[in-house]
């Protein structure tokens, strides 16, 4: 006879745990991740990625990038190894064919507006990103809104309520970032994995992994909003 918990995880009779209910996850899987934003109004894109890739600050001028560029990095989510595929787009409208494109095959999607600049929010480019993701990636493509350059507080012209209420209408998490100081910047990264790593390896009649629940219980863990 069969003990009632044997279906559960624990040891069968041969004391052997069975395995049918386990959903492994393939560490060899890539995961394709873009950002996108305004050049125009220099949301800080490359400098995020740096940050997060390099744990280093971008600092002084450089230049935009040109077409799209990208970077691997490699993260823990629960033990599990994840790699993350991130693509760099330019912002320009000569470009916004070519980032199209790259939606398609997309599974995380990072969209950047700029605290301090009214036209990265009232202006409707923000806006304008969000619905262009839906329109050209996957239907189930992992989306967040970040508000970038939060350490500029003196120059600072769009409040975080703004961006939040922008968010809440695509129903899309939001947190702000800096690549200066690193706040959120590896936060938001990590955030993209987890949601990755959970819908490759959850069961039928397992709850859904919740990104704004997680982050922010991430942010209350720092008693700040960042890292």
């Amino acid at each position: 006879m069969v003990s009632s918990g044997s279906a559960s995880g624990s040891s069968t009779d041969d004391g052997h745990t069975p395995t049918s209910n386990i959903c492994p996850y393939n560490e060899e899987l890539t995961h394709k991740t873009i950002l996108v934003g305004d050049s125009g109004v220099a949301v800080g894109k490359t400098c995020v990625l740096v940050r997060f890739k390099d744990g280093a600050f971008l600092g002084g001028n450089f230049i935009a990038t040109v077409g799209i560029d990208f970077r691997n990095k490699v993260v823990d989510v629960d033990n599990l190894k994840v790699k993350l595929q991130i693509w760099d787009t330019a912002g320009q409208e000569r470009f916004r064919s070519v980032t199209h494109a790259y939606y398609r095959d997309a599974q995380g999607n990072l969209c950047f507006l700029y605290f301090t600049s009214l036209c990265s929010l009232c202006g409707g480019r923000s806006s304008a990103w969000l619905t262009e993701i839906h329109e050209h990636a996957q239907k189930d493509v992992v989306i967040m809104l970040l508000g970038n350059k939060s350490d500029m507080a003196a120059e600072r012209v769009v409040k975080m309520e703004d961006g939040e209420k922008l968010a809440k209408e695509y129903g899309v998490p939001f947190m702000e970032t800096s690549a200066k100081t690193g706040v959120n910047v590896d936060l938001a990264f990590h955030a993209i994995a987890k949601e990755l790593k959970h819908r490759a390896t959850q069961q039928p009649n397992e709850p859904k992994f919740q990104i704004h629940d997680y982050i922010e219980s991430q942010k209350h863990k720092t008693g700040c909003c960042g890292l």
